[in-house]
Parts: C-alpha cells; structure tokens; sequence
C-alpha cells in the first residue's frame, strides 16, 4: 500500500494564532488517467488502498501471497453461512493489516451477480468514519457504490 506516515500540517487562523491541523496520510494513484493531479489524501487513498486489496485475488500478486481477497474465489459458491464467514474473516485480515484504519462492522449481501460488502472504518487515532460499499460483480468486477 503506498502510503506515508502521519503528517501534521500547521494552519495559521491570523498572524497571531497557528495551531495544528489533524493529521493526515497522502499517496498517490495511477488507476484515473482523468485526474489532472494524482495526488489522494486520507479516505480517498485509504478507500483506492482497499479497492486494490479487494480488487485482486488472494495469492495472485508476485512475492507477496497474501495481498488480495478470497472473495473472488468464492463469488461462484452457493451463499452458505459458512462462505459468509469466510468472507468475513477475509475482510477483517485485510482490514486490520493497514495501521490507519480498524473495522467498526462489516456486513455482506448476495446480490443477483454478485457480492456487497458494506464495512464502517474510523481513522486510527481520529473520530472520522466512513462507510465504504464494494460491489463484487461477477460480470462487471469490482466498483464501489
């Protein structure tokens, strides 16, 4: 995951008064030719992060076996309680293998082609949250909702 540490910019409010804004992770993306600045920050780096994770099958990237999800192996099995708990059990590894972030809750769905995984995450040492949707198609791949 390319991603740097903290960063705790200083914001002037008047020539008086400097206090510290909270701090912050930046990187950088590749994925959106579009985007005239490829530069992302905080949950627009953490979110383009998992998509990566999410969007790569487990023991498919080279020198590093355990990038990647289950999910995709699983996309084509009957929806059991069993698969959903495997599935869970995935995102969690994924999603407490990134020192930003923790799992507030995760929850799955099967959809007519596919899989939704709905996860709540707070910034590590912040009250910010977010809920992120993945959508894990079985003909259109993964996009976020």
């Amino acid at each position: 995951m390319p991603y740097v540490g903290k960063v705790i910019t200083p914001v002037q409010y008047n020539e008086r008064h400097t206090i510290k804004q909270s701090q912050f992770y930046k990187g950088f993306s590749t994925v959106d030719p579009s985007r005239s600045d490829s530069r992302l920050y905080d949950y627009e780096l953490l979110k383009q992060d998992l998509f990566n994770q999410f969007n790569i099958r487990k023991n498919e990237r080279v020198m590093n076996p355990n990038f990647g999800t289950i999910i995709w192996d699983l996309i084509f099995e009957p929806f059991t309680d069993n698969i959903k708990s495997q599935i869970i059990d995935d995102v969690t590894r994924i999603v407490s293998s990134d020192p930003r972030i923790k799992t507030i809750s995760a929850n799955i769905a099967e959809q007519e082609y596919g899989i939704l995984l709905e996860i709540t995450l707070v910034f590590k040492d912040s009250d910010q949250s977010e809920n992120i949707k993945f959508n894990f198609n079985k003909t259109t791949g993964l996009t976020t909702v």
